[in-house]
């Protein structure tokens, strides 16, 4: 047995022994090996930062998988635990350094930087320039405080974090970029994601090099996505109500709708989402890998209907796939559909038990990853097609770059899933692979944002 725990965990360990003790088919001797088990999963997720409710039903989901009675305890408990978490007070909960006070504290900082250049005269509505620029560098230092206080994180994983927010900074207030200008547009979007890579540095408190710990920031990333999305949705309602109220009334509230609840709104939701990823982690049951299980076949037909709609048309036969994507639209909708197929196989590797077998599901991946990578050849074609016939220019290049890496990506992950459906290699390899790209995704849109507005004379 490990040494004694909290107090109140201790109750709560007592709780689930007597609960898996009630059969009488369970000999004492196996109660006390599955006790010592949670003791040690207790252990290594309270290391981790979880504080000591979150680490008793996390582990005891997880000894679940093991054992039925442990996921019926979980299964009855949870509530209460959820609302635990959910509520307690703070000085219950030292070891992550405060929870939603720390939250709601940091989203209002947020809100407020992101009005403070309205008292220079920049407009969120009308200043689109500008929040192009500095609209991530205003909202994600809140984010990456958020993890960096919860963590206790350290002064060199602070400094690793601060230096290239630091540095984005300078870049995107000195580069002379047009204000409609192509180069503005990819460094505000790279920089963002740049940005949210290096916030990960701080959501696992510095540990770049293990690859568990990159999957759960992937984990993490993937349920943040769920939860500003609905977020997102009640905000909606709320914006129509407002607006619908005060026009009863004769009043006209567009105007406090566009420069503050929109922008407030949207930078208090980033932390307040991370906020409720982080409260119920693994206390009820994730979103995304269900959202996972449910695309993954439809974007697996997606990509094949398009495949035989090419071959079909005879695109693919006659040469003619540059004319097909002579578009550029068709070209930056692809490219989307490619990153989100990445994102569903990211995401279902996290949501995925590495002890597991082979399944069906991990079949179906191995299609849509085989798929993609057929529509990121033709992807390709067109591109260099484009850049032979009308030349380079920042999108086009930006493009052809990332998808390049989307189709080395994808290439190894077909082979380590192959081998892995072939029971040939470890799941352990697929996943070393796919979170060892996060570095090279990074330093593709550090190239965008610092290279390519020099090079195209930041118009």
């Amino acid at each position: 047995m490990t040494e004694d725990l909290d107090p109140r965990i201790e109750d709560q360990i007592s709780t689930w022994r007597a609960y898996v003790s009630r059969p009488e088919a369970i000999d004492g001797r196996d109660v006390d090996e599955l006790e010592d088990h949670l003791r040690g999963q207790i252990d290594r997720l309270e290391a981790s930062g979880l504080d000591g409710d979150e680490a008793f039903l996390v582990a005891v989901k997880r000894l679940g998988g093991l054992d039925d009675l442990s996921r019926e305890f979980a299964r009855e408990h949870s509530e209460r635990l959820w609302k635990q978490l959910m509520f307690q007070d703070e000085p219950r909960a030292p070891r992550t350094g405060g929870g939603l006070l720390l939250a709601v504290g940091l989203a209002a900082g947020a809100a407020l930087a992101v009005k403070v250049p309205a008292l220079f005269g920049m407009q969120f509505g009308e200043d689109a320039s500008f929040y192009a620029r500095f609209f991530a560098l205003l909202v994600l230092p809140f984010l990456a405080a958020y993890f960096l206080v919860r963590r206790k994180a350290a002064v060199p994983t602070i400094a690793v974090v601060a230096v290239p927010f630091l540095a984005a900074a300078v870049v995107m207030a000195v580069y002379p970029f047009a204000p409609d200008g192509a180069t503005l547009t990819l460094a505000a979007t790279h920089v963002a994601v740049a940005l949210w890579i290096v916030t990960g540095i701080a959501y696992v408190d510095g540990r770049v090099r293990s690859s568990r710990a990159r999957m759960d920031f992937i984990r993490f990333t993937g349920e943040w996505v769920v939860y500003l999305a609905l977020i997102a949705l009640g905000g909606g309602v709320l914006v129509a109500l407002t607006m619908g109220v005060f026009e009863a009334i004769g009043l006209d509230a567009g105007w406090f709708v566009e420069e503050v609840m929109v922008p407030c709104g949207l930078a208090g939701a980033i932390i307040v989402a991370a906020w409720l990823v982080e409260a119920k982690q693994s206390v009820i049951e994730n979103i995304a890998p269900v959202l996972t299980k449910l695309f993954t076949p439809l974007f697996t037909l997606l990509l094949l209907a398009f495949i035989v709609a090419g071959f079909v048309q005879g695109n693919l036969i006659d040469g003619t796939t540059t004319e097909m994507f002579g578009q550029r639209d068709l070209l930056i909708l692809f490219d989307i559909v490619l990153v989100v197929v990445v994102g569903l196989l990211l995401y279902a590797l996290s949501a995925r038990d590495p002890l597991a077998p082979p399944s069906w599901f991990d079949r179906m991946q191995l299609l849509m990853v085989v798929a993609a990578l057929v529509v990121d050849i033709m992807v390709l074609v067109a591109m260099i097609g484009r850049i032979a016939e009308w030349g380079a220019s920042p999108n086009k290049l930006a493009s052809l770059g990332l998808n390049v890496i989307l189709f080395a990506n994808l290439a190894g992950a077909a082979w380590l899933q192959l081998r892995f459906a072939m029971q040939r290699a470890p799941f352990e390899r697929l996943e070393r692979w796919q979170t060892g790209f996060i570095p090279v995704y990074l330093a593709w849109a550090a190239i965008v944002v610092v290279v390519f507005p020099p090079l195209f004379s930041y118009v």
